[in-house]
């Protein structure tokens, strides 16, 4: 019979891809992790893994033996969910991976309702034994690719990410997703500069219109960047980058000095900027922001709650943004 833990560790080594980094991540020594995947390959009577060079990498039997793991886990996570939410007890914590814009808009009203310091706080579920435990988050901020890396690795429990219509995003079709908001790019340029290209404020823009511009554009190492990349391309040119920065507060400030211009999701522009002139496109582009996480999770309490407060949270976002006249729609 085929031993679940060591099932899992080989599920790890294919995530983490070798095995000292599998043992890291387990709490394992690396002769621990080789022993117990030389029992595996005897339990499953056929070699799981082979040397490539200095490195193991998975065999057919060992993809398929991972690909069996995850639905096994996939089960374990959905059983302790229910037994959780039978009990009405809480985990504790629940680690998140977001991009910044999301990191820096969605998840700080997590941390005020959790923590008590909202008005209207969160109630704490009761664990069954008279006693609520107190929820706690673990943030760190990730590209999207990333935080989806880190999700697979097991490293994170919730992966905040985020879609273009020009650059969808692929993640497994087993893992559980919620799409929090759909929100427009918009085109953010100087007030003089969008007048002298016949722009008025909120006036949608027509990028074929736009390249002769000096563009600002987050780094080459981000999604953000690959959209605006192909926006521009779709419009017929490949935009001059005169300026790069993954801040777009840093890009609004810069179109605000009549630097050049910039393609911005809208929850990304900061709250207090220098006069802007926004405006959306001729041809939309929009960004989904939606959560992942691995299958059979999605029922805990623990990430219950916090998927609840986020839809909370980017509803209300978006009902407070969508009105404005300087964030047209």
């Amino acid at each position: 019979m085929l031993d679940v833990r060591r099932l899992r560790i080989l599920q790890h080594l294919a995530a983490y891809g070798t095995v000292a980094a599998t043992a890291d991540a387990l709490h394992l020594t690396a002769p621990a992790v080789s022993q117990h995947l030389a029992a595996l390959q005897k339990e499953a009577g056929t070699p799981v893994v082979e040397k490539h060079g200095r490195t193991l990498r998975l065999t057919a039997a060992g993809e398929l033996l991972v690909a069996h793991t995850e639905v096994i886990l996939a089960e374990l996570a959905a059983a302790e969910s229910g037994l959780a939410a039978m009990k009405g007890g809480r985990r504790g914590t629940v680690r998140i991976s977001a991009f910044a814009s999301a990191a820096r808009t969605l998840v700080p009203p997590l941390f005020e309702r959790l923590t008590g310091t909202d008005p209207a706080p969160a109630p704490a579920p009761d664990n069954g034994t008279g006693a609520a435990r107190d929820l706690s988050l673990r943030l760190s901020v990730q590209e999207p690719d990333e935080a989806l890396d880190e999700l697979h690795k097991r490293s994170t429990d919730l992966a905040l990410v985020h879609s273009y219509t020009v650059l969808p995003r692929s993640v497994p079709a087993a893992w559980e997703q919620t799409v929090l908001m759909e929100e427009p790019v918009l085109l953010a340029l100087h007030p003089d500069r969008a007048g002298r290209e016949g722009l008025t404020a909120g006036q949608p823009a027509d990028l074929s219109r736009l390249a002769h511009l000096p563009w600002l554009t987050p780094g080459p190492e981000t999604s953000c960047y690959e959209m605006i990349q192909r926006a521009c391309g779709a419009a017929g040119f490949v935009p001059d980058i005169r300026a790069s920065s993954s801040d777009f507060s840093v890009l609004t400030a810069l179109a605000a000095a009549d630097a050049g211009a910039v393609l911005v999701p809208r929850m990304a522009l900061p709250d207090h900027t220098a006069p802007l002139s926004l405006h959306p496109l001729v041809r939309p582009v929009s960004r989904t922001v939606f959560t992942v996480s691995r299958a059979g999770t999605g029922k805990h309490p623990d990430l219950r709650a916090v998927l609840d407060l986020l839809h909370e949270t980017a509803t209300a976002l978006d009902d407070r943004t969508a009105g404005r006249p300087d964030r047209p729609r």
